[in-house]
C-alpha cells in the first residue's frame, strides 16, 4: 500500500514502513507532524498521534486554529493524551482522545494504542493506519533505553505486519549517539532536519524519495514550503 506523508518531495512511501524523524528543538516539527496527520486524514486512512507534548485537546484546537477542516475524519483520529493527567487536569476520555497517566505509562500507552488499533482496523475496517509517536525524547527522559526499545519494537513490528506507517519523533542533540544508534535499529528510513546559520534544511533516507539532498524549507502558517520548488 501507498501512503503520502504531506511533505513536498516525501509524498509517497510504501506501507510496512517505520520511520524516525530527528531534528532539533524550534524547527518545526509540530507542524511536519500535524501535516502528517492531516494527509492522513484527507486520504480515509486512520491516525494514532501518541502525544507526550500537548493535551488531546490542544492537538484538535491546532487544526481548528490553523483552518485544516478534520471535524468530518475525526472518527479515525485517535490520540493517546501523556499529559492531562500528569498536569493534573481532571478530564476524562472521549471518542478521539484516550488518557495515559504520564509519557512513562508506557503500559497504558500501549494499551491505548492497541484499542485505536482495533478500533480502526478490527471494528471499521480501514485498511490504512498511520501511528505517530510525539516524542520518543520525552520518553526517554522519563524511561531508560532498554525499556523504550522493548516498547518500540512490539509496535515496529506490529506496522510491517499491518502494512502500516510508523512516525517516530527525536530531538536531535539531545541523546548520545548509542542512543539514536540503538533506536535506528528499529526503523528502515528517516527523515532529517539541521539548522545552518538560522536556516532549516530537510532530507529523507531510506525511504525511496526525491528528497535525499539537503533541501532548505520554511514554515508559513501551517504550510511547509521547500525552497527552490
Amino acid at each position: 500500500m501507498e501512503y503520502h506523508l504531506g511533505i513536498p518531495k516525501l509524498d509517497k512511501v510504501q506501507g510496512g514502513l517505520n520511520i524516525m524523524l530527528i531534528g532539533p528543538p524550534m524547527c518545526g516539527k509540530e507542524i511536519f507532524v500535524n501535516n502528517i496527520v492531516h494527509a492522513g486524514l484527507m486520504n480515509g486512512e486512520g491516525i494514532i498521534l501518541v502525544s507526550t507534548r500537548e493535551h488531546g485537546e490542544g492537538v484538535l484546537k491546532w487544526f481548528e486554529q490553523s483552518e485544516l477542516d478534520i471535524e468530518k475524519d475525526r472518527e479515525r483520529f485517535g490520540i493517546v493524551d501523556c499529559v492531562s493527567r500528569t498536569l493534573g487536569m481532571d478530564v476524562s476520555d472521549t471518542q478521539n482522545i484516550k488518557r495515559a497517566s504520564s509519557p512513562v505509562d508506557l503500559t497504558g500507552i500501549g494499551v491505548k494504542i492497541s484499542q485505536f488499533f482495533e478500533q480502526f482496523y478490527m471494528r471499521a475496517r480501514i485498511q490504512k493506519t498511520r501511528l505517530i509517536i510525539n516524542s520518543l525524547s520525552t520518553m526517554l527522559m522519563y524511561s531508560n533505553l532498554q525499556t523504550i526499545f522493548r516498547f518500540l519494537h512490539v509496535f515496529t513490528g506490529r506496522i510491517k505486519v499491518a502494512d502500516a506507517i510508523g512516525i517516530y519523533v527525536i530531538e536531535s542533540g539531545m541523546h548520545d549517539e548509542q542512543t539514536i544508534a540503538t533506536l535506528k535499529q528499529l526503523v528502515d528510513g528517516m527523515i532529517e532536519i539541521k539548522e545552518e546559520n538560522d536556516r532549516f534544511f530537510i532530507r529523507a533516507r531510506g525511504l525511496g524519495s526525491k528528497l535525499t539532498e539537503w533541501l532548505e524549507y520554511e514554515i508559513e502558517g501551517a504550510n511547509i514550503v521547500i525552497k527552490g520548488d
